[in-house]
Protein backbone atom coordinates (compact mmCIF):
# COMPACT_ATOMS: atom_id res chain seq x y z
CA UNK A 1 0.00 0.00 0.00
CA UNK A 2 2.84 2.32 0.82
CA UNK A 3 4.39 1.77 -2.61
CA UNK A 4 1.04 2.23 -4.34
CA UNK A 5 0.41 5.37 -2.27
CA UNK A 6 3.82 6.73 -3.22
CA UNK A 7 3.26 5.91 -6.89
CA UNK A 8 -0.17 7.56 -6.80
CA UNK A 9 1.29 10.70 -5.20
CA UNK A 10 4.08 10.96 -7.76
CA UNK A 11 1.66 10.33 -10.65
CA UNK A 12 -0.77 12.92 -9.26
CA UNK A 13 2.04 15.45 -8.84
CA UNK A 14 3.19 14.80 -12.42
CA UNK A 15 -0.36 15.21 -13.78
CA UNK A 16 -0.98 18.33 -11.69
CA UNK A 17 2.35 19.74 -12.83
CA UNK A 18 1.63 18.84 -16.47
CA UNK A 19 -1.85 20.41 -16.34
CA UNK A 20 -0.37 23.49 -14.65
CA UNK A 21 2.27 23.67 -17.40
CA UNK A 22 -0.44 23.56 -20.06
CA UNK A 23 -2.51 26.22 -18.28
CA UNK A 24 0.44 28.39 -17.25
CA UNK A 25 3.17 27.82 -19.85
CA UNK A 26 5.44 30.58 -18.49
CA UNK A 27 5.58 30.97 -14.73
CA UNK A 28 5.61 34.60 -13.58
CA UNK A 29 9.12 35.69 -12.66
CA UNK A 30 10.23 37.71 -9.64
CA UNK A 31 12.34 40.68 -10.73
CA UNK A 32 14.52 42.08 -7.94
CA UNK A 33 16.22 45.47 -7.92
CA UNK A 34 18.33 47.39 -5.40
CA UNK A 35 17.88 51.19 -5.44
CA UNK A 36 20.52 53.08 -3.46
CA UNK A 37 19.57 56.74 -3.08
CA UNK A 38 22.92 58.52 -3.39
CA UNK A 39 24.19 62.05 -3.93
CA UNK A 40 26.53 62.39 -6.89
CA UNK A 41 28.31 65.33 -8.55
CA UNK A 42 27.06 65.82 -12.11
CA UNK A 43 28.26 68.41 -14.61
CA UNK A 44 25.91 70.15 -17.08
CA UNK A 45 25.99 73.58 -18.76
CA UNK A 46 29.64 74.25 -17.74
CA UNK A 47 28.85 73.70 -14.07
CA UNK A 48 28.97 70.75 -11.63
CA UNK A 49 26.54 70.29 -8.75
CA UNK A 50 25.53 67.50 -6.36
CA UNK A 51 22.25 65.79 -7.31
CA UNK A 52 20.18 63.02 -5.73
CA UNK A 53 20.30 59.84 -7.84
CA UNK A 54 19.44 56.15 -7.80
CA UNK A 55 22.64 54.05 -7.89
CA UNK A 56 24.61 57.12 -8.96
CA UNK A 57 22.86 57.15 -12.35
CA UNK A 58 21.05 60.03 -14.05
CA UNK A 59 18.51 59.15 -15.34
CA UNK A 60 18.13 56.16 -13.05
CA UNK A 61 18.05 52.45 -13.97
CA UNK A 62 15.27 50.98 -16.13
CA UNK A 63 12.95 48.40 -14.58
CA UNK A 64 12.42 45.59 -17.13
CA UNK A 65 9.49 43.24 -16.47
CA UNK A 66 6.98 41.09 -18.28
CA UNK A 67 3.22 41.30 -17.80
CA UNK A 68 2.36 39.02 -14.87
CA UNK A 69 5.74 39.38 -13.12
CA UNK A 70 6.26 40.30 -9.48
CA UNK A 71 8.64 43.20 -8.84
CA UNK A 72 10.63 43.65 -5.63
CA UNK A 73 12.60 46.88 -5.29
CA UNK A 74 14.56 47.51 -2.09
CA UNK A 75 15.18 51.24 -1.67
CA UNK A 76 17.96 52.30 0.74
CA UNK A 77 18.23 56.01 1.45
CA UNK A 78 21.80 57.36 1.78
CA UNK A 79 20.82 61.00 0.99
CA UNK A 80 20.05 63.84 3.41
CA UNK A 81 16.45 64.13 2.16
CA UNK A 82 13.56 61.84 3.04
CA UNK A 83 12.63 59.71 0.02
CA UNK A 84 9.72 57.81 -1.53
CA UNK A 85 9.37 56.28 -5.01
CA UNK A 86 6.17 56.20 -7.09
CA UNK A 87 5.69 53.59 -9.83
CA UNK A 88 3.75 55.89 -12.09
CA UNK A 89 0.85 54.21 -13.89
CA UNK A 90 1.05 50.83 -12.14
CA UNK A 91 -2.38 50.07 -10.70
CA UNK A 92 -1.18 48.42 -7.46
CA UNK A 93 -4.45 46.50 -7.01
CA UNK A 94 -5.32 46.41 -3.26
CA UNK A 95 -1.68 47.32 -2.63
CA UNK A 96 -1.47 51.06 -2.07
CA UNK A 97 1.45 50.37 0.28
CA UNK A 98 3.63 50.06 -2.84
CA UNK A 99 2.29 53.16 -4.62
CA UNK A 100 4.80 55.57 -3.13
CA UNK A 101 3.48 59.15 -2.69
CA UNK A 102 4.86 60.44 0.61
CA UNK A 103 2.25 61.04 3.35
CA UNK A 104 -0.50 59.64 1.09
CA UNK A 105 0.22 55.88 1.05
CA UNK A 106 3.39 55.76 3.16
CA UNK A 107 5.60 57.89 5.31
CA UNK A 108 8.92 58.61 3.60
CA UNK A 109 12.07 56.50 3.86
CA UNK A 110 14.30 58.42 6.24
CA UNK A 111 18.06 58.81 5.84
CA UNK A 112 19.85 55.54 6.62
CA UNK A 113 16.68 53.44 6.32
CA UNK A 114 15.25 51.04 3.70
CA UNK A 115 11.85 50.03 2.39
CA UNK A 116 10.94 47.27 -0.07
CA UNK A 117 8.34 48.00 -2.72
CA UNK A 118 6.75 44.65 -3.56
CA UNK A 119 4.09 44.58 -6.27
CA UNK A 120 2.61 42.59 -9.15
CA UNK A 121 2.34 43.79 -12.75
CA UNK A 122 -1.13 42.55 -13.71
CA UNK A 123 -3.01 43.26 -16.92
CA UNK A 124 -0.62 45.98 -18.07
CA UNK A 125 2.05 46.11 -20.75
CA UNK A 126 3.95 49.01 -22.33
CA UNK A 127 5.96 52.01 -21.12
CA UNK A 128 5.55 53.51 -17.65
CA UNK A 129 8.06 55.18 -15.34
CA UNK A 130 9.11 55.66 -11.74
CA UNK A 131 10.07 58.82 -9.88
CA UNK A 132 10.58 60.33 -6.45
CA UNK A 133 7.28 61.46 -4.93
CA UNK A 134 8.39 63.89 -2.25
CA UNK A 135 9.49 67.54 -2.46
CA UNK A 136 10.84 68.32 -5.99
CA UNK A 137 13.34 65.44 -5.91
CA UNK A 138 11.92 63.89 -9.07
CA UNK A 139 13.95 66.56 -10.92
CA UNK A 140 16.77 63.97 -10.94
CA UNK A 141 15.29 60.82 -9.36
CA UNK A 142 13.47 59.09 -12.23
CA UNK A 143 13.70 56.21 -14.69
CA UNK A 144 11.73 54.07 -17.13
CA UNK A 145 9.58 50.97 -16.58
CA UNK A 146 9.35 48.67 -19.61
CA UNK A 147 6.63 46.01 -19.39
CA UNK A 148 6.87 43.43 -22.17
CA UNK A 149 3.73 41.49 -23.17
CA UNK A 150 3.34 37.91 -21.94
CA UNK A 151 5.50 35.33 -23.72
CA UNK A 152 4.02 34.51 -27.10
CA UNK A 153 1.80 37.61 -27.20
CA UNK A 154 2.82 39.88 -30.09
CA UNK A 155 2.54 43.66 -30.25
CA UNK A 156 -0.65 44.75 -32.13
CA UNK A 157 1.61 46.64 -34.55
CA UNK A 158 4.58 45.69 -36.77
CA UNK A 159 7.42 44.33 -34.66
CA UNK A 160 10.25 46.88 -34.49
CA UNK A 161 13.87 45.95 -35.17
CA UNK A 162 15.08 47.80 -32.07
CA UNK A 163 13.81 49.88 -29.15
CA UNK A 164 15.05 53.09 -27.52
CA UNK A 165 13.98 54.77 -24.27
CA UNK A 166 13.80 58.57 -24.44
CA UNK A 167 13.18 60.43 -21.16
CA UNK A 168 12.57 64.17 -21.38
CA UNK A 169 13.48 66.24 -18.32
CA UNK A 170 14.46 69.61 -16.89
CA UNK A 171 17.74 70.86 -15.43
CA UNK A 172 18.49 73.65 -12.96
CA UNK A 173 21.93 75.24 -12.52
CA UNK A 174 21.54 75.24 -8.75
CA UNK A 175 20.10 72.94 -6.09
CA UNK A 176 16.40 72.48 -6.98
CA UNK A 177 15.28 72.26 -3.34
CA UNK A 178 17.02 75.58 -2.58
CA UNK A 179 15.35 77.18 -5.62
CA UNK A 180 11.94 75.97 -4.36
CA UNK A 181 12.65 77.16 -0.81
CA UNK A 182 13.52 80.67 -2.03
CA UNK A 183 10.32 80.82 -4.12
CA UNK A 184 8.18 79.62 -1.21
CA UNK A 185 9.70 82.17 1.16
CA UNK A 186 8.92 84.96 -1.31
CA UNK A 187 5.41 83.63 -2.05
CA UNK A 188 6.27 83.42 -5.77
CA UNK A 189 6.95 80.68 -8.32
CA UNK A 190 10.57 79.46 -8.06
CA UNK A 191 13.00 80.21 -10.88
CA UNK A 192 12.23 78.20 -13.99
CA UNK A 193 14.65 75.52 -15.21
CA UNK A 194 17.80 76.43 -17.15
CA UNK A 195 17.54 73.65 -19.74
CA UNK A 196 15.48 70.75 -20.96
CA UNK A 197 17.16 67.37 -21.36
CA UNK A 198 16.89 64.19 -23.43
CA UNK A 199 18.06 61.21 -21.35
CA UNK A 200 19.66 63.67 -18.92
CA UNK A 201 21.53 65.60 -21.64
CA UNK A 202 20.64 69.11 -22.93
CA UNK A 203 22.24 68.78 -26.37
CA UNK A 204 24.55 70.97 -28.47
CA UNK A 205 22.34 74.10 -28.50
CA UNK A 206 23.46 74.66 -24.88
CA UNK A 207 26.95 75.72 -23.72
CA UNK A 208 29.50 73.01 -22.84
CA UNK A 209 27.06 70.36 -24.07
CA UNK A 210 28.71 68.72 -27.09
CA UNK A 211 29.63 65.75 -24.91
CA UNK A 212 26.29 65.98 -23.10
CA UNK A 213 24.24 65.07 -26.17
CA UNK A 214 22.09 61.99 -26.58
CA UNK A 215 22.79 60.19 -29.87
CA UNK A 216 20.96 57.24 -31.42
CA UNK A 217 22.39 55.26 -34.32
CA UNK A 218 19.99 53.81 -36.89
CA UNK A 219 20.30 51.64 -39.99
CA UNK A 220 18.49 52.41 -43.23
CA UNK A 221 15.32 50.39 -43.74
CA UNK A 222 14.89 49.41 -40.08
CA UNK A 223 12.01 50.32 -37.76
CA UNK A 224 12.56 51.63 -34.22
CA UNK A 225 10.18 51.76 -31.26
CA UNK A 226 10.77 54.88 -29.18
CA UNK A 227 9.47 54.74 -25.62
CA UNK A 228 9.09 58.46 -24.80
CA UNK A 229 8.52 59.68 -21.22
CA UNK A 230 7.95 63.25 -20.06
CA UNK A 231 9.71 63.47 -16.69
CA UNK A 232 9.83 67.30 -16.76
CA UNK A 233 8.53 68.95 -13.61
CA UNK A 234 6.49 71.79 -15.06
CA UNK A 235 6.44 71.73 -18.87
CA UNK A 236 4.28 70.07 -21.50
CA UNK A 237 6.59 69.33 -24.42
CA UNK A 238 6.46 69.04 -28.18
CA UNK A 239 8.76 66.31 -29.54
CA UNK A 240 9.87 65.69 -33.13
CA UNK A 241 12.65 64.20 -35.28
CA UNK A 242 13.80 66.17 -38.31
CA UNK A 243 12.39 64.79 -41.61
CA UNK A 244 10.97 61.64 -39.93
CA UNK A 245 7.32 60.86 -39.27
CA UNK A 246 6.29 59.03 -36.10
CA UNK A 247 3.45 56.52 -35.76
CA UNK A 248 1.83 56.69 -32.32
CA UNK A 249 0.93 53.15 -31.11
CA UNK A 250 0.57 53.50 -27.33
CA UNK A 251 0.12 56.06 -24.56
CA UNK A 252 0.47 55.47 -20.80
CA UNK A 253 0.93 51.71 -21.40
CA UNK A 254 -2.34 51.35 -23.35
CA UNK A 255 -2.38 50.54 -27.07
CA UNK A 256 -3.93 53.14 -29.38
CA UNK A 257 -5.24 53.16 -32.92
CA UNK A 258 -2.05 53.92 -34.86
CA UNK A 259 -1.75 57.33 -36.50
CA UNK A 260 1.15 59.17 -38.11
CA UNK A 261 2.33 62.63 -37.08
CA UNK A 262 5.36 64.90 -37.48
CA UNK A 263 5.27 65.97 -33.81
CA UNK A 264 3.79 64.69 -30.57
CA UNK A 265 2.61 66.57 -27.49
CA UNK A 266 3.41 64.95 -24.16
CA UNK A 267 2.55 66.32 -20.71
CA UNK A 268 4.50 65.72 -17.49
CA UNK A 269 3.74 62.20 -16.28
CA UNK A 270 2.68 60.88 -19.68
CA UNK A 271 4.37 58.27 -21.87
CA UNK A 272 4.05 57.76 -25.64
CA UNK A 273 5.35 54.91 -27.79
CA UNK A 274 6.02 55.70 -31.44
CA UNK A 275 7.37 53.75 -34.41
CA UNK A 276 10.01 55.50 -36.52
CA UNK A 277 11.27 54.17 -39.85
CA UNK A 278 14.83 54.96 -40.87
CA UNK A 279 13.68 55.75 -44.41
CA UNK A 280 15.33 59.11 -45.13
CA UNK A 281 18.59 59.78 -46.93
CA UNK A 282 21.41 58.71 -44.58
CA UNK A 283 22.58 61.65 -42.49
CA UNK A 284 22.31 63.23 -39.05
CA UNK A 285 18.95 64.54 -37.84
CA UNK A 286 18.11 66.46 -34.70
CA UNK A 287 15.68 65.00 -32.18
CA UNK A 288 14.12 67.99 -30.39
CA UNK A 289 11.85 68.81 -27.44
CA UNK A 290 10.47 72.25 -26.58
CA UNK A 291 7.66 73.46 -24.28
CA UNK A 292 4.05 74.10 -25.22
CA UNK A 293 2.52 77.04 -23.32
CA UNK A 294 -0.63 78.79 -24.56
CA UNK A 295 -1.24 80.90 -21.44
CA UNK A 296 0.40 84.30 -20.73
CA UNK A 297 2.97 82.79 -18.38
CA UNK A 298 6.80 82.70 -18.48
CA UNK A 299 8.30 79.35 -19.41
CA UNK A 300 11.76 77.87 -20.03
CA UNK A 301 11.34 77.86 -23.82
CA UNK A 302 14.78 76.50 -24.70
CA UNK A 303 15.00 73.46 -27.00
CA UNK A 304 16.67 70.22 -25.92
CA UNK A 305 18.22 68.25 -28.77
CA UNK A 306 19.64 64.81 -29.43
CA UNK A 307 20.85 63.29 -32.68
CA UNK A 308 19.47 60.47 -34.81
CA UNK A 309 22.47 59.33 -36.84
CA UNK A 310 22.48 56.86 -39.71
CA UNK A 311 25.16 54.18 -39.52
CA UNK A 312 28.34 55.12 -41.37
CA UNK A 313 27.69 58.87 -41.39
CA UNK A 314 30.58 60.86 -39.86
CA UNK A 315 30.01 63.23 -36.94
CA UNK A 316 31.21 66.13 -39.08
CA UNK A 317 27.88 66.21 -40.99
CA UNK A 318 25.71 69.01 -39.54
CA UNK A 319 22.27 67.82 -38.36
CA UNK A 320 19.05 69.45 -39.54
CA UNK A 321 16.45 70.76 -37.05
CA UNK A 322 12.83 69.56 -37.08
CA UNK A 323 9.87 71.90 -37.56
CA UNK A 324 8.27 71.89 -34.09
CA UNK A 325 4.84 73.51 -33.63
CA UNK A 326 4.91 77.10 -32.36
CA UNK A 327 5.23 77.27 -28.55
CA UNK A 328 1.61 78.50 -28.23
CA UNK A 329 0.04 76.30 -30.94
CA UNK A 330 -3.27 75.50 -29.22
CA UNK A 331 -4.81 74.20 -32.46
CA UNK A 332 -2.10 71.52 -32.81
CA UNK A 333 -2.45 70.52 -29.14
CA UNK A 334 -6.22 70.07 -29.39
CA UNK A 335 -6.15 68.24 -32.74
CA UNK A 336 -3.31 65.94 -31.63
CA UNK A 337 -5.13 64.90 -28.45
CA UNK A 338 -8.32 64.36 -30.45
CA UNK A 339 -6.52 61.81 -32.62
CA UNK A 340 -5.68 59.61 -29.62
CA UNK A 341 -8.13 56.67 -29.55
CA UNK A 342 -8.09 53.32 -27.76
CA UNK A 343 -7.27 50.34 -29.96
CA UNK A 344 -10.56 48.77 -28.78
CA UNK A 345 -9.86 45.38 -30.40
CA UNK A 346 -11.07 41.94 -29.33
CA UNK A 347 -7.82 41.37 -27.41
CA UNK A 348 -7.60 44.92 -26.04
CA UNK A 349 -11.17 46.19 -25.54
CA UNK A 350 -12.10 49.64 -24.25
CA UNK A 351 -14.39 48.82 -21.33
CA UNK A 352 -15.88 52.29 -20.99
CA UNK A 353 -18.41 52.65 -18.15
CA UNK A 354 -21.71 53.39 -19.92
CA UNK A 355 -23.76 54.02 -16.78
CA UNK A 356 -22.46 56.49 -14.18
CA UNK A 357 -23.13 56.04 -10.46
CA UNK A 358 -21.34 59.17 -9.25
CA UNK A 359 -20.87 62.48 -11.08
CA UNK A 360 -18.13 64.83 -9.92
CA UNK A 361 -17.32 68.35 -11.11
CA UNK A 362 -14.02 69.86 -9.91
CA UNK A 363 -12.87 73.40 -10.67
CA UNK A 364 -9.14 74.14 -10.91
CA UNK A 365 -8.13 77.50 -9.50
CA UNK A 366 -5.13 79.58 -8.53
CA UNK A 367 -5.31 81.90 -5.57
CA UNK A 368 -3.48 83.92 -2.94
CA UNK A 369 -3.08 83.65 0.82
CA UNK A 370 -2.02 86.52 3.08
CA UNK A 371 1.72 86.29 3.85
CA UNK A 372 3.22 89.29 5.69
CA UNK A 373 6.82 88.13 5.04
CA UNK A 374 6.29 87.50 1.29
CA UNK A 375 7.22 89.92 -1.50
CA UNK A 376 3.70 91.18 -2.28
CA UNK A 377 2.22 90.38 1.12
CA UNK A 378 0.63 87.27 -0.42
CA UNK A 379 1.59 83.70 -1.26
CA UNK A 380 0.34 81.93 -4.39
CA UNK A 381 -1.63 78.71 -3.97
CA UNK A 382 -3.85 76.37 -5.99
CA UNK A 383 -7.10 74.57 -5.29
CA UNK A 384 -9.72 72.07 -6.45
CA UNK A 385 -13.31 73.18 -5.73
CA UNK A 386 -11.77 76.09 -3.79
CA UNK A 387 -9.96 73.74 -1.37
CA UNK A 388 -6.17 73.84 -1.21
CA UNK A 389 -5.00 70.44 0.01
CA UNK A 390 -3.03 70.30 3.26
CA UNK A 391 -0.58 67.40 3.50
CA UNK A 392 -0.97 65.30 6.68
CA UNK A 393 1.84 64.36 9.04
CA UNK A 394 1.08 60.64 8.93
CA UNK A 395 0.20 58.68 5.80
CA UNK A 396 -3.48 58.75 4.85
CA UNK A 397 -3.54 55.05 3.95
CA UNK A 398 -2.22 54.09 7.39
CA UNK A 399 -4.78 56.34 9.09
CA UNK A 400 -7.55 54.78 6.99
CA UNK A 401 -6.43 51.17 7.45
CA UNK A 402 -5.94 51.49 11.23
CA UNK A 403 -8.98 53.75 11.73
CA UNK A 404 -6.95 56.69 13.05
CA UNK A 405 -9.27 59.66 13.51
CA UNK A 406 -8.42 63.34 13.14
CA UNK A 407 -6.03 62.85 10.19
CA UNK A 408 -8.44 63.57 7.31
CA UNK A 409 -12.09 64.26 6.57
CA UNK A 410 -14.19 62.58 3.85
CA UNK A 411 -16.30 65.60 2.91
CA UNK A 412 -14.53 66.78 -0.25
CA UNK A 413 -17.40 68.38 -2.22
CA UNK A 414 -18.68 66.80 -5.46
CA UNK A 415 -18.99 70.28 -7.00
CA UNK A 416 -17.65 73.79 -6.31
CA UNK A 417 -19.25 75.80 -3.47
CA UNK A 418 -20.88 78.21 -5.92
CA UNK A 419 -21.04 78.24 -9.73
CA UNK A 420 -19.61 81.18 -11.68
CA UNK A 421 -18.46 81.99 -15.21
CA UNK A 422 -15.38 79.74 -14.89
CA UNK A 423 -13.53 80.87 -18.00
CA UNK A 424 -14.79 84.45 -18.33
CA UNK A 425 -12.78 87.59 -17.53
CA UNK A 426 -9.88 87.01 -15.10
CA UNK A 427 -11.04 86.98 -11.49
CA UNK A 428 -8.61 88.55 -9.04
CA UNK A 429 -10.92 89.58 -6.19
CA UNK A 430 -12.30 87.32 -3.43
CA UNK A 431 -9.59 84.72 -3.84
CA UNK A 432 -9.89 83.42 -0.28
CA UNK A 433 -9.44 79.65 -0.49
CA UNK A 434 -10.30 76.99 2.10
CA UNK A 435 -7.51 74.70 3.35
CA UNK A 436 -7.89 71.13 4.49
CA UNK A 437 -7.03 67.44 4.24
CA UNK A 438 -10.36 66.55 2.70
CA UNK A 439 -10.95 63.35 0.71
CA UNK A 440 -13.82 62.04 -1.40
CA UNK A 441 -15.29 58.66 -0.43
CA UNK A 442 -16.24 56.36 -3.33
CA UNK A 443 -18.21 53.11 -3.06
CA UNK A 444 -16.34 50.01 -4.24
CA UNK A 445 -16.97 49.09 -7.90
CA UNK A 446 -19.07 52.19 -8.54
CA UNK A 447 -18.61 54.05 -11.83
CA UNK A 448 -17.36 57.61 -11.63
CA UNK A 449 -17.47 60.51 -14.08
CA UNK A 450 -15.22 63.41 -13.20
CA UNK A 451 -15.24 66.70 -15.11
CA UNK A 452 -12.13 68.81 -14.49
CA UNK A 453 -12.81 72.47 -15.32
CA UNK A 454 -10.04 75.05 -15.70
CA UNK A 455 -10.92 78.53 -14.41
CA UNK A 456 -9.70 82.08 -14.86
CA UNK A 457 -8.94 82.56 -11.18
CA UNK A 458 -5.82 84.74 -11.68
CA UNK A 459 -5.21 83.07 -15.06
CA UNK A 460 -6.25 80.14 -17.24
CA UNK A 461 -3.62 77.45 -17.75
CA UNK A 462 -3.26 73.87 -18.97
CA UNK A 463 -3.08 71.23 -16.20
CA UNK A 464 -2.02 67.57 -16.61
CA UNK A 465 -3.89 65.55 -13.96
CA UNK A 466 -2.69 62.15 -12.75
CA UNK A 467 -4.85 59.63 -10.88
CA UNK A 468 -2.98 56.99 -8.86
CA UNK A 469 -4.24 53.40 -8.74
CA UNK A 470 -6.30 53.62 -11.93
CA UNK A 471 -6.48 54.16 -15.63
CA UNK A 472 -9.43 56.20 -16.87
CA UNK A 473 -11.15 56.91 -20.19
CA UNK A 474 -11.03 60.46 -21.55
CA UNK A 475 -14.61 60.65 -22.84
CA UNK A 476 -14.74 64.36 -23.65
CA UNK A 477 -12.86 67.65 -23.72
CA UNK A 478 -13.65 71.19 -24.79
CA UNK A 479 -12.82 74.88 -24.54
CA UNK A 480 -14.84 77.23 -22.33
CA UNK A 481 -17.32 76.20 -19.64
CA UNK A 482 -18.57 72.61 -19.48
CA UNK A 483 -22.27 72.38 -20.39
CA UNK A 484 -23.82 69.47 -18.43
CA UNK A 485 -26.77 69.34 -20.84
CA UNK A 486 -25.13 69.64 -24.27
CA UNK A 487 -21.55 68.37 -23.83
CA UNK A 488 -22.22 64.77 -22.66
CA UNK A 489 -24.09 64.18 -25.94
CA UNK A 490 -20.74 64.63 -27.73
CA UNK A 491 -18.82 62.15 -25.55
CA UNK A 492 -16.86 59.36 -27.22
CA UNK A 493 -18.05 56.21 -25.42
CA UNK A 494 -16.80 53.80 -28.12
CA UNK A 495 -13.00 54.13 -28.27
CA UNK A 496 -11.89 57.00 -26.01
CA UNK A 497 -8.22 57.04 -25.13
CA UNK A 498 -7.39 55.25 -21.87
CA UNK A 499 -4.58 56.67 -19.75
CA UNK A 500 -3.42 57.64 -16.25
CA UNK A 501 -2.51 61.32 -16.86
CA UNK A 502 -4.59 63.76 -18.91
CA UNK A 503 -4.21 67.39 -19.88
CA UNK A 504 -7.03 69.78 -19.03
CA UNK A 505 -6.81 72.39 -21.81
CA UNK A 506 -6.18 76.06 -21.06
CA UNK A 507 -9.54 77.68 -20.37
CA UNK A 508 -11.34 74.40 -20.98
CA UNK A 509 -12.51 71.12 -19.45
CA UNK A 510 -11.89 67.37 -19.64
CA UNK A 511 -14.29 64.56 -18.68
CA UNK A 512 -12.99 61.16 -17.53
CA UNK A 513 -14.68 57.93 -16.46
CA UNK A 514 -13.42 55.01 -14.40
CA UNK A 515 -14.69 52.10 -12.35
CA UNK A 516 -13.64 52.32 -8.69
CA UNK A 517 -12.63 48.65 -8.35
CA UNK A 518 -9.33 49.20 -6.51
CA UNK A 519 -9.82 49.72 -2.75
CA UNK A 520 -7.53 52.10 -0.91
CA UNK A 521 -6.52 55.74 -0.84
CA UNK A 522 -5.54 57.09 -4.23
CA UNK A 523 -3.93 60.46 -4.85
CA UNK A 524 -5.12 62.73 -7.68
CA UNK A 525 -3.05 65.81 -8.47
CA UNK A 526 -1.78 68.15 -11.12
CA UNK A 527 1.52 66.76 -12.43
CA UNK A 528 3.02 70.24 -12.68
CA UNK A 529 5.18 70.08 -9.56
CA UNK A 530 4.67 73.79 -8.93
CA UNK A 531 0.89 73.45 -8.72
CA UNK A 532 1.04 70.25 -6.65
CA UNK A 533 3.22 72.01 -4.09
CA UNK A 534 0.69 74.88 -4.03
CA UNK A 535 -2.13 72.47 -3.08
CA UNK A 536 -3.64 71.40 -6.44
CA UNK A 537 -4.34 67.87 -5.24
CA UNK A 538 -6.83 65.64 -3.40
CA UNK A 539 -7.38 61.94 -2.79
CA UNK A 540 -10.14 59.38 -3.14
CA UNK A 541 -11.01 56.84 -0.43
CA UNK A 542 -12.28 53.82 -2.36
CA UNK A 543 -14.09 51.60 0.12
CA UNK A 544 -13.52 47.86 0.46
CA UNK A 545 -15.84 45.51 -1.39
CA UNK A 546 -17.57 42.50 0.18
CA UNK A 547 -15.49 39.80 -1.56
CA UNK A 548 -12.39 38.16 -0.07
CA UNK A 549 -10.15 39.81 -2.69
CA UNK A 550 -11.84 43.21 -2.58
CA UNK A 551 -10.19 44.76 0.45
CA UNK A 552 -6.86 46.48 1.11
CA UNK A 553 -4.00 44.04 1.74
CA UNK A 554 -2.31 44.23 5.15
CA UNK A 555 0.68 46.60 5.31
CA UNK A 556 4.21 45.19 4.90
CA UNK A 557 6.29 44.76 8.06
CA UNK A 558 8.94 47.25 6.93
CA UNK A 559 6.52 50.11 6.14
CA UNK A 560 8.43 53.29 7.11
CA UNK A 561 7.37 54.84 10.43
CA UNK A 562 6.08 58.40 10.54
Amino acid sequence: MAIQGGFFSRTTLFLVGFIAFICFPAEAAVKKYQFDIQVKNVSRLCHAKPIVTVNGRFPGPTIYVREGDRVVVNVTNHAKYNMSIHWHGLKQYRNGWADGPAYITQCPIQTGNSYTYDFNVTGQRGTLWWHAHILWLRATVYGAIVIMPKQGTPFPFPKPNMEQIIILGEWWHTDVEEVVKRGTNMGLPPNMSDAHTINGKPGPLFPCSEKHTFAMQVESGKTYLLRIINAALNDELFFAIASHNMTVVEVDAVYTKPFTTQSILIAPGQTTNVLVQANQSPGRYFIAARPFMDAPLPVDNKTATGILQYKGIPNTVLPTLPQLPAPNDTAFALSYNKRLRSLNSANFPANVPMKVDRKLFYTIGLGKDPCPTCVNGTRLLASLNNISFVMPEIALLQAHYFNRTGVFRTDFPDKPPKPFNYTGAPLTASLGTAHGTRLSKIAFNSTVELVLQDTNLLTVESHPFHLHGYNFFVVGTGIGNFDPVKDPAKYNLVDPVERNTVGVPTGGWTAIRFRADNPGIWFMHCHLELHTSWGLKMAFVVEDGTGADQSILPPPKDLPPC
